[in-house]
Order: C-alpha cells, then sequence, then structure tokens
C-alpha cells in the first residue's frame, strides 16, 4: 500500500506578497507547473466529517488519488495511480476502482458506494528544496475566486515549524489561519448556493 504521513505548514499570502515571493527565490514561469484537484464526499459529507479529504489530483497526463485521514502527527496520505481512462470514469460516476484508496475508504466511512465528484480547484504551483524540505508557492483558482499560499512541507515538525515561521519572519509575512485547499474549495462552494 502506498502510504505517506504529510506534515506541512501552510500560510495564506496577498497578491503583493506572492509576487515578492517569486522575486525573493527567482521563480519563472518555467518553474511554474499546472495541477487540477479534483475533489469527492458523500452527500452527507462523511469524508469531512471525519476530517478526511479524497482527491484526483491531474498533472498533465498524470492522475493520483488520494485520500487524507487524520494521523497522530499531520495527515496520513493513501495513494493509488490511476491512468486516464480510470480518472474519467472516477470523475464521471462517482465509483471508486479497486484498490489502496478504497481499502481505505471503506475502513473509514460506511457509504463509500454514495461518493460524488463535487468540482476541481486548479493551482498553478512551483516548488523548490529549501532548508531540509520542500516550500511551495501555490496560485489556486476555483469557483471564481483566486488566493495564494506558501506551504512548508517537512519530515520534522518541531523544526520544520521553526524554519518556516524564521522565513515569514525574514519575509515580513503575517501569519494567518490557513484552511487547507479542500476546506476553502467546500467554503466557497457553500457560499456559492
Amino acid at each position: 500500500m502506498s502510504q505517506n504521513i504529510e506534515i506541512e505548514f501552510k500560510n495564506m499570502l496577498t497578491n503583493e506578497e506572492f509576487i515578492r515571493l517569486k522575486k525573493y527565490f527567482k521563480i519563472d514561469q518555467t518553474k511554474i507547473k499546472k495541477q487540477v484537484n479534483h475533489y469527492f464526499d458523500t452527500p452527507s459529507f462523511s469524508l469531512k466529517v471525519h476530517g478526511s479529504a479524497l482527491r484526483i489530483r491531474e498533472k498533465s497526463t498524470q492522475f493520483e488519488m488520494t485520500l487524507k485521514q487524520p494521523a497522530e502527527q499531520g495527515l496520513l496520505e493513501t495513494n493509488q495511480f490511476l491512468d486516464p481512462e480510470q480518472a474519467e470514469y472516477i470523475l464521471k460516476t462517482g465509483k471508486i476502482l479497486e484498490g489502496e484508496v478504497k481499502d481505505a475508504l471503506t475502513k473509514l466511512i460506511e457509504d463509500a458506494d454514495s461518493l460524488q465528484y463535487f468540482g476541481s480547484l486548479t493551482t498553478d504551483r512551483a516548488e523548490f528544496d529549501y532548508k531540509g524540505g520542500l516550500l511551495v508557492l501555490d496560485h489556486s483558482y476555483y469557483l471564481n475566486t483566486e488566493d495564494y499560499e506558501l506551504e512548508y512541507e517537512v519530515m520534522d515538525e518541531t523544526e520544520g515549524f521553526k524554519i518556516f515561521s524564521e522565513l515569514l519572519v525574514e519575509l515580513n509575512i503575517p501569519v494567518r489561519t490557513t484552511d487547507n485547499k479542500i476546506k476553502r474549495f467546500y467554503n466557497r462552494k457553500r457560499e456559492g448556493l
């Protein structure tokens, strides 16, 4: 089974801060890659109730389905690669194919067969190594909304928090409460209803 623990720190950015970070880290258009997250849940939001999320991430012609669940530290990610036809089938039907993700889903929620596609969030992403972790600069757009975010993915939570906090202070970026992308997507979707 393809599983890993994700430990990351996030901070929302203004457009001006995003532009400043791109200049600071010398990020040009060639370093920015597009990805699309397609989100799923049940009509009763069973995954959300469990603090979990299911997505298919599309990068160029590659597709990866990921179930994120709370873990003792960070999030437990269960991943499964899909071919384009499998991804299209799941997007159209909400039916999850046999494999690691379906196994984990059926242990987590009883109504896994009622999953449905809720929509997509597109991100222009630059990512690079930074002081033992992965620094990620995102510009996301979804449901007539744009936002900007800085993420830092690490293996050591204590050291990662220290490095991320120091970077924000150094660049004069205030700490902001930052929901994950799926929560921002669902909040915006709810506002639009």
